[in-house]
């Protein structure tokens, strides 16, 4: 069932040109993603706009108003007899060089395109999530013609070379005969239609390009690569179209103390060696929390890792945190003065049953510590 496009812009089948102009213009002032984000809102915009551009180009009108749908790819229309074309004119402009056998117009009024912005953002803003304002360079709707690309009350014409095909067909000759071709009209652009006076502000594209200010919103536990969906905030299209989508890419900037791994979080804890020996804590400002006590436990050998529970990073859906790993580095005192060595003499003369053992390599060789490859893989070094 064909569509009521006369019924979208909320004009009669008796309307003028400038009746069309001006219930598009103030439906456009109305639904515009620029001034009305809502998605139905959108929707309806698209709607119009296709509504307008076929009532505003008199041979769609004419299968409108026949019953048809010229947007219909079948092209067919309800109740005549020759599918739709108005007769036998039409018919043979359908097999020889127009109608169903050419790609028509492209339209003046087309969807804009997306945009992509990348965005730095720090560890703690990833753990907590953040608002930021970013300024964004994109097309936005020309405010002088409100999207229809001309001066006043100008409208736009047929283009003279393709007709309102929006294209031009050429003959050349071949082993295999005559073979004719399409391309898109050099002088229209494949429109159909030039605008003779175009609006001073836009040029006829119907927007400009403009800076502004957007307030991006980015999630608790975003990680490097995600992309933040603005909707209708990209590029505004062709002729006014509806804008676009803008996705922020999420650049997460190295931290000074913790390495990341999904939603765990590493850091290293030096620990001299009698605090190792004797056991101690250690105050650690985590990324959410502040100050966290870490408690090493007496005996701690190198390379032991200690784990706090849900003091990691938050899952971006669910929210569950996880882990803090403190891996441990025993310091070993490379200057000893005389009372530390005697007293460190007495310690070996009383622990008589350690000895020094000869062991293999391969073990050490092959892994490294998960902290270190961790850190090779983060690092490159």
């Amino acid at each position: 069932m064909a569509r009521d496009y006369y019924g979208l812009l909320g004009v009669s089948k008796g309307a003028t040109d400038t009746d069309l102009k001006k219930a598009y213009r103030r439906l456009a002032r109305e639904l515009h993603p620029d001034v009305n984000p809502d998605e139905s809102a959108q929707a309806r915009f698209k709607e119009i706009s296709v509504a307008y551009e076929v009532l505003s180009d008199p041979e769609k009108r004419r299968i409108v108003d026949l019953g048809g749908d010229p947007m219909e790819s079948a092209g067919a229309s309800a109740g005549n007899g020759f599918g739709g074309f108005g007769g036998l004119g039409d018919v043979f402009e359908a097999f020889f060089g127009g109608g169903a056998g050419s790609r028509g117009p492209i339209g003046r009024v087309r969807p804009g395109s997306d945009s992509l912005l990348r965005m730095r953002v720090d560890l703690s803003e990833c753990a907590t999530g953040v608002t930021k304002q970013v300024t964004v360079d994109t097309a936005i709707l020309c405010d002088v013609c409100i999207g229809k690309g001309t001066h006043g009350n100008s409208t736009p014409v047929t283009c003279d070379t393709c007709g309102g095909h929006g294209e031009v067909q050429s003959v050349q000759r071949s082993l295999l005969g005559q073979v004719m071709t399409s391309r898109p009209c050099p002088v229209c652009g494949g429109v159909g239609e030039v605008i003779p006076d175009p609006c001073h502000r836009c040029g006829g594209d119907g927007r400009v390009r403009a800076r502004r200010e957007v307030s991006v919103k980015i999630p608790a536990g975003v990680g490097e690569g995600m992309r933040v969906r603005l909707a209708a905030q990209g590029e505004v299209g062709p002729g006014g179209g509806a804008a676009g989508d803008l996705y922020v890419e999420v650049h997460e900037q190295p931290h000074e103390i913790f390495i990341r791994d999904g939603d765990d979080l590493h850091c290293t804890v030096s620990v001299p060696m009698v605090d190792a020996a004797l056991g101690t804590s250690v105050s650690v400002d985590a990324i959410i929390d502040g100050p966290t006590e870490i408690t090493i436990a007496a005996g701690t050998q190198p390379g032991s890792v200690v784990s706090l529970r849900g003091h990691g990073m938050p899952h971006l859906r669910s929210g569950v945190r996880g882990n803090l790993h403190a891996h441990v580095e025993v310091v070993v005192p490379s200057r000893l003065d005389p009372q530390d060595t005697e007293l460190l003499r007495k310690l070996k003369e009383h622990r008589v049953r350690d000895s020094v053992e000869v062991k293999s390599t391969r073990s050490t060789a092959a892994g490294g510590g998960l902290f270190n490859r961790l850190r090779e893989t983060f690092t490159g070094r």
